[in-house]
């Protein structure tokens, strides 16, 4: 465990924003190779926490995605969650290169690239040299969406060695050629480590996007490219490891989901050890929750009306329903009106009112009944048995993420395929999304006609607060737009700014038009 700490925080170091840090990373590195005991599993291990960070803390990837978008606000409510404006600004489009969060967030998918990419010194497998390389092109994707800017080191044992930028499309192309490249050496599973399935997934993100990354605000979509998306999607439908979709909707994200009987719709997660080692998982249930529910929570993040009334009110989705283990009077979906203990007794916020969550929610909350406003969402059911380490996988991709965008891939003019019979057996966009509205653990009506505007909907209801929702509305063309407390922005808010820190670090870095 000393080890693999050691990597961890090696890699934490290299990756850092000033040379400085990049040097003495290096010498540090260098030296614990040498008879130290470091292999190249140790160093992949490290690899795999490295992904912790930038996926799961609510503050980074989480936050660019979410926050920036439609389907969740982080209010100042009088004296708490102010944070000097930072939550405020990302909902409101109103960020520059000095945002903390953002800054954040780019460094540390940067120790992600470094720490896959040191693996390759260490002699590895095939199959681990492949691992490394997928995590290294999941990072790398989330910088191009992101920032349109990819920082890499072909050598991570030279401390002077600045690192090169590859922006756009270049790197995009970087990032499909890994892909495509380690796909024969990476195992067929299982969901918690890097997989050819998950491979496949991401992927078909890249042949969906390809033409956003060539202009954000004016993409087009080859038919070729989404012939690419429906080829993958048949893949992983018809591989060796049978997707289903689970009879609770919520078992995709409970604890214990990874068990395959549980969430069989899991692609590929991130391992999280209940009581042992974990991620910070369970901030998503942290970050909405009231200081009076169980377990007490840091009363922040809500949804907005608008997107709570995406739902029907029959779709299970939206949640409200028992689940087993969630006993302390909170259920998965969104939490709306009087709340309850696990008794069944009305719960009331610090100043003795009703704690009743409302629809209407502002950037600033200054009002007496500012503890309560806000739709709050729970999307991964509490752990309330593994303390601070939960026993909840986070979810990278999923089968449904996977038949939706085969749908979208067909609406954009890909040519249909027939979906396996387990997913309906479906030949038409339509078809396969009401294969997933109607199954039982959805419980939705069917659509009776299927357009880019409804099924941007339907990504939204099947995946909110799961860390797509930036990357939808760019792709849909409906980011800039005026949505509730947030006026339309301009067009250079379809990237972020490069961190003022890193620019000062890099020459090789330029600033994003309009920062």
């Amino acid at each position: 465990m000393k080890i693999v700490f050691k990597i961890v925080a090696i890699s934490a170091i290299m990756a850092g924003c000033s040379k400085l840090d990049e040097k003495l990373g290096s010498q540090l590195s260098t030296g614990g190779s040498g008879g130290g005991g470091v292999t190249a599993s140790n160093v992949l291990a490290g690899a795999y926490d490295a992904m912790r960070g930038p996926y799961q803390d609510q503050s980074r990837v989480w936050a660019s995605q979410e926050h920036t978008t439609d389907e969740c606000i982080g209010p100042t409510r009088a004296g708490d969650w102010d944070d000097n404006g930072v939550w405020r600004v990302l909902h409101s489009h109103q960020w520059d290169a000095n945002h903390g969060f953002l800054a954040d967030t780019y460094r540390d998918l940067g120790r992600v690239v470094f720490s896959a990419t040191d693996l390759l010194r260490f002699s590895p497998t095939p199959q681990q040299a492949a691992e490394g390389r997928f995590l290294r092109a999941m990072a790398m994707f989330s910088l191009v969406d992101g920032w349109d800017q990819v920082p890499y080191r072909e050598n991570t044992a030279d401390p002077e060695e600045v690192p090169q930028v590859r922006k756009g499309t270049a790197a995009l192309d970087y990032v499909i050629s890994e892909l495509q490249a380690v796909i024969p050496n990476l195992p067929d599973g299982p969901a918690r480590i890097a997989n050819k399935d998950a491979a496949r997934a991401l992927l078909m993100k890249c042949f969906l996007n390809k033409g956003v990354y060539a202009n954000r605000a004016a993409p087009t979509f080859a038919a070729a490219d989404m012939n690419q998306v429906i080829a993958l999607a048949d893949q992983i439908m018809t591989s060796t490891r049978n997707y289903s979709l689970p009879t609770n909707f919520f078992d995709n994200f409970a604890p214990g989901n990874d068990n395959a009987s549980l969430a069989t719709e899991a692609i590929w997660t991130g391992e999280n050890i209940g009581g042992s080692s974990s991620g910070n998982v369970r901030s998503r249930w942290f970050c909405t929750l009231h200081y009076n529910q169980n377990p007490s929570g840091w009363n922040g993040f809500t949804t907005l009306s608008d997107f709570y009334d995406k739902f029907e009110a029959a779709d299970k989705r939206r949640g409200g329903n028992a689940y087993p283990g969630m006993t302390q009077g909170v259920l998965p979906g969104f939490l709306i009106g009087q709340q309850f203990n696990g008794a069944g007794a009305p719960l009331s916020d610090r100043t003795g009112a009703p704690l009743s969550f409302t629809r209407a929610v502002k950037s600033v909350e200054v009002g007496s009944n500012l503890e309560v406003t806000g739709i709050r969402v729970v999307k991964y059911p509490i752990d309330y048995s593994s303390g601070d380490n939960s026993n909840n996988d986070y979810v990278y991709f999923r089968i449904a993420d996977v038949i939706l965008m085969k749908a979208e891939a067909i609406l954009r003019g890909g040519t249909a395929t027939a979906n396996p019979a387990a997913f309906g057996g479906s030949n038409t966009a339509l078809g396969q999304v009401n294969y997933l509205r109607t199954h039982s653990s959805r419980g939705a009506s069917a659509l009776g006609s299927l357009t880019l505007d409804n099924l941007l909907d339907e990504r939204g209801r099947e995946l909110y607060w799961e860390g797509w929702r930036r990357n939808d509305l760019i792709r849909f063309g409906k980011y800039l737009a005026a949505w509730q407390e947030k006026p339309a922005s301009g067009p250079e808010r379809l990237m972020f700014p490069i961190p003022a820190r890193s620019l000062a670090a890099n020459p090789n870095l330029t600033q994003n038009p309009g920062y």
